[in-house]
């Protein structure tokens, strides 16, 4: 499993991953409970790769920000992303100190935070990220 297979979709709570296509969508998988459920092309979804984070220079993709929390917690849970905004801002600003405050909002400290754990709670190997960086590094340098 990659982020390019995690896709978060609007109105649904947690992260689904994508299991297969079908004519008008494709069938995912949650990973908070497990369920299998279609997804239409007419639903908003946001794939997990796709995702930049706003500093004041430039995007940060996902990826790259779910890594550092990785590394700031040893491979373990973050604090919740029910924490107080204060202490949710403050560990972004340790991890992304860059990022644009003015851009990024609570609520979207609180999503990454909480797609954060929810990959942690289902093993998700981090290693993923890490060769999805390398390979997009790549293309760039030969565009």
């Amino acid at each position: 499993m990659s982020l390019t297979k995690i896709i978060a979709i609007a109105g649904k709570p947690g992260l689904y991953e994508i299991l297969g296509q079908t004519k008008g969508g494709f069938i995912t998988s949650s990973l908070i409970n497990g369920k299998k459920s279609p997804v239409k092309n007419t639903q908003n979804v946001s794939v997990l790769s796709d995702i930049g984070i706003y500093t004041h220079e430039t995007e940060i993709p996902l990826g790259q920000v779910l890594l550092s929390i990785h590394e700031k917690f040893n491979g373990n849970e973050s604090l919740s992303h029910k924490a107080p905004n204060h202490e949710l801002t403050a560990l972004f600003g340790e991890i992304l100190p860059e990022y644009d405050e003015e851009r990024v909002y609570v609520s979207n400290i609180k999503k990454v935070i909480q797609w954060y754990n929810i990959l942690i709670k289902n093993e998700f190997d981090f290693k993923t990220i890490k060769e999805d960086l390398e390979k997009l590094e790549e293309a760039q340098n030969e565009a």
